[in-house]
């Protein structure tokens, strides 16, 4: 029986507020490659892929990350979800981690922490984000094969299905979850980048310690910097999930 564990890292060029960032320059390599890097350095993930688009305006991604030496696996612009369910195919994965290309300072112990919470309790879904106590950008979503399977299956609101996995959450899924708390909360921190200021804080918060040692810090070192440099709370104040909550506007119309 299968025990590894598949990163799963979606992302596009096409991002309506901050086209082609995931390309843009983050302490010395594209961004997705800062980010890439870090996620290398979960002890419980075995292998690696990122998951974006057949669309042409992603084929300068796909190039690029392949030349960084990660796999890569294309498919739907905006079905997300199936866009998953063909990356994790043949993989030999029981057990995906989700994570999003526009969280460069994502945290490998976060990471372990979601696996190992999973596997240890044997729950088909695990996620940091409810409720939300860590900065935003260091969101985490682990689940099963099977779960995934099943959701690609069953769901149909367009939400679930750019999403990945609010139908693993919904109650009529009635899959076995957990959370992971945070000990303070952090959740008012923005470490994602959506927009040209999020871009800015993070180069901020990377330049800071310098990008190879950017490369294994933790969250407590980013926190040090945020110390040191208070103005940077008051730099990118957004909503938090501003694509998801469109997505729930589409499901409303979809509804009517």
């Amino acid at each position: 029986m299968s025990t590894r564990t598949l990163a799963i890292v979606q992302a596009r060029m096409s991002s309506t507020r901050l086209p082609g960032k995931v390309l843009l320059p983050l302490g010395g390599r594209p961004l997705i490659g800062f980010m890439l890097e870090r996620v290398r350095r979960a002890k419980a993930v075995d292998d690696i892929v990122l998951a974006t688009s057949t669309d042409a305006s992603d084929d300068a991604l796909a190039e690029a990350v392949v030349a960084m030496g990660f796999a890569v696996y294309r498919g739907s612009l905006n079905d997300v979800l199936a866009r998953f369910a063909g990356a994790a195919q043949g993989r030999n994965a029981d057990v995906l981690v989700r994570l999003t290309g526009d969280c460069p300072l994502i945290d490998p112990a976060l990471i372990d922490r979601a696996v190992n919470h999973l596997r240890d309790h044997q729950l088909d879904y695990v996620t940091n984000g409810e409720p939300a106590m860590y900065p935003d950008g260091l969101d985490v979503e682990a689940f099963t094969l099977a779960a995934l399977q099943r959701t690609q299956a069953e769901a149909q609101l367009p939400s679930e299905r750019e999403h990945v996995t609010p139908y693993m959450r919904s109650p009529q899924a009635q899959m076995r979850r957990g959370s992971l708390r945070g000990a303070v909360d952090l959740s008012a921190l923005r470490w994602t980048v959506d927009h040209a200021d999020d871009l800015t804080v993070v180069r901020e918060l990377v330049d800071a310690l310098g990008a190879q040692a950017a490369l294994q810090a933790d969250l407590f070192d980013f926190l040090r910097v945020l110390d040191a440099r208070p103005q940077l709370l008051q730099a990118n104040l957004h909503q938090r999930n501003e694509g998801y909550l469109k997505s729930l506007q589409q499901d409303a119309m979809v509804a009517t």
